[in-house]
């Protein structure tokens, strides 16, 4: 199988993570790889938005989330039935398709039920003397089934319930053994015996089937007629036609209506659970109009999924986008500390000291001697430019300075003048329409022994906007650690111009005693000189969280 594969950057994505992803992508293309598609886990944010419109890029696809769903195990334009199919169809479908379950639709291909093999097997094999008689059945079904023609009587649809006599023997013994039953539900077969057709004809059985293309007797063709008796002509021998009677049973006498159905996009967890603990051999999966889709059965759960992944500025599951443990995991391409999850093959794993993924990413357009095209190499710069706050972050190396200047030459810009049209144009908290975006758009989760921490960050020119929100950014900040069950929830508020934060906490009050920085009110640092979460603030709250 071809998969689609993703490359996608973590939750809540910062422009680094977007252009990444979209980087990564086209490198990939250019190296001949035609069915990677770069995506996002979440919503750009006001930097990220202003970058792409700039340079004309589109936004990667939205993916809310990864988890396998039906749809991704199913074989679309499943083997289906009509309630009107005689049996002696559905069977040949059986075999024809090697299927033990048959889903029966109506006019408008919706499931009305399943027909399974064992099951129909049971049924049709039940000893018991209406049983061994008993053909439910039309005149149209009957003939069709038996390759029949009318020599009197025509076709007709109604469904009715016969009892099957073969006339086999002399005339008395046949008629003893068809007494006590209502001729009007008896089926006669017999092959040229006149005498059993004679009296078939006089005892007014529903309908005489006269075997192996034998000829009957005018006479006899028209007291039938004369009697309502339906004749018919099968040119199969008696043993044959009694079986393929019994085959012209239609399939809306063997439908099981109670069966299991599961939507094409419900979670393939619920798919499991019913194939499971059902009982049913099978699952009806149905599209959103109702229509069916295709059929599932315990070896559907063994399919490989159409899709897996790239992951790219992130290692860790618990920012990636929801599902990612379920698929398979190709590549990492990353910046980060490792906190990674264990994988089932080899895979390439590529991690870097350095301030930006992208500038990984361009690394890895020069080392194979590709060109990155110009509006590529300027989403890879400004990728760059975000991550390092215009280079000046501690986290900056002289691999990201090697490949700005790499990056702005094929770009046709002036990294500092790009970097600060991308800083002025989106800073502060107005950008983000809402306080909640402001403090969720690029939200990360921590782990300190016991403590479970999360830190958002937003770049600022000058924190006059901040002390005037100050009061409501702390509500948010409440609101968002009860919502996701953290210890604590902090907000860095950066000023890129004089290089410093003002850090925002809500949760573990007793920090203010081993914090190591300034308060200048309850819940409030200044952090003079830390400008990188990653490399600073977050090594920082590991160290005294961990001390607490």
């Amino acid at each position: 199988m071809n998969k689609q594969i993703y490359v996608i950057g973590h939750k809540n994505p910062d422009t680094d993570s977007i252009a990444a992803a979209i980087g990564y992508a086209e490198l990939k293309k250019q190296l001949g790889h035609a069915n990677v598609k770069a995506a996002m886990a979440g919503s750009p944010n006001p930097q990220t938005l202003y970058i792409l419109g700039r340079l004309g890029i589109e936004l990667p696809v939205y993916l809310a989330d990864i988890h396998p769903k039906v749809r991704d195990v199913i074989k679309r334009q499943p083997v289906t039935a009509g309630a009107e199919m005689p049996l002696r169809e559905a069977l040949a479908l059986f075999h024809r398709h090697s299927i033990r379950v048959l889903p029966v639709v109506d006019g408008a291909n919706a499931p009305i039920g399943i027909v399974s093999l064992l099951k129909l097997s049971e049924k049709y094999l039940v000893a018991g003397s209406d049983r061994k008689r008993g053909v439910d059945s039309s005149l149209s079904a009957l003939a069709g089934s038996l390759d029949a023609t009318f020599l009197s009587g025509g076709a007709s649809d109604e469904l009715e319930h016969l009892h099957l006599f073969i006339g086999a023997m002399e005339e008395d013994s046949f008629l003893s053994r068809i007494a006590g039953y209502d001729p009007a539900t008896m089926l006669v077969m017999t092959g040229d015996r006149p005498s059993i057709q004679q009296a078939a004809i006089d005892k007014g059985v529903r309908i005489l089937v006269v075997t192996g293309g034998l000829a009957v007797g005018d006479d006899l063709v028209a007291k039938g007629r004369e009697a309502g008796v339906a004749i018919l002509s099968t040119p199969h021998d008696t043993a044959t036609a009694a079986w393929l009677a019994r085959l012209s049973t239609p399939l809306a006498c063997f439908i099981e209506p109670g069966f299991e159905r599961v939507g094409v996009g419900e979670p393939l967890e619920h798919l499991r659970l019913k194939l499971l603990h059902s009982g049913e051999p099978a699952v009806v999966a149905v599209e959103e109009d109702g229509s069916i889709a295709g059929v599932a059965t315990k070896s559907s759960l063994l399919a490989s999924f159409p899709y897996a992944l790239i992951l790219v500025d992130h290692n860790e599951l618990g920012q990636a986008v929801p599902g990612a443990e379920t698929v398979e995991i190709l590549e990492v391409i990353d910046h980060h500390k490792l906190g990674n999850p264990p994988s089932n093959q080899p895979i390439t794993f590529m991690t870097a000291p350095v301030g930006s993924t992208c500038t990984v990413v361009a690394t890895l357009y020069r080392e194979r001697g590709l060109e990155p095209e110009k509006p590529i190499a300027a989403l890879l710069l400004a990728g760059i430019m975000s991550d390092t706050v215009i280079l000046k972050s501690p986290t900056t190396t002289e691999r990201d300075r090697e490949m700005v200047a790499w990056l702005e030459e094929r770009a046709g810009l002036d990294h500092v003048a790009f970097g600060r049209d991308i800083f002025s144009s989106c800073s502060g908290f107005k950008a983000y329409g809402s306080l909640e975006k402001a403090v969720r758009s690029d939200f990360k989760h921590f782990t300190a022994h016991d403590t479970l921490f999360g830190v958002g960050q937003v770049e600022v020119v000058g924190f006059d906007e901040f002390y005037e929100l100050k009061d409501d950014l702390r509500q948010v900040l409440k609101q968002v650690k009860e919502e996701e069950g953290l210890h604590m929830a902090g907000l860095m508020v950066t000023d890129i111009y004089t290089e410093s934060t003002l850090f925002l906490v809500e949760g573990k009050n007793e920090l203010a005693h081993i914090m190591g920085y300034p308060q200048l009110e309850p819940r409030l640092y200044e952090l003079k000189g830390v400008m990188s979460r990653k490399k600073q603030m977050v090594p920082h709250l590991l160290k005294v969280l961990g001390a607490l």
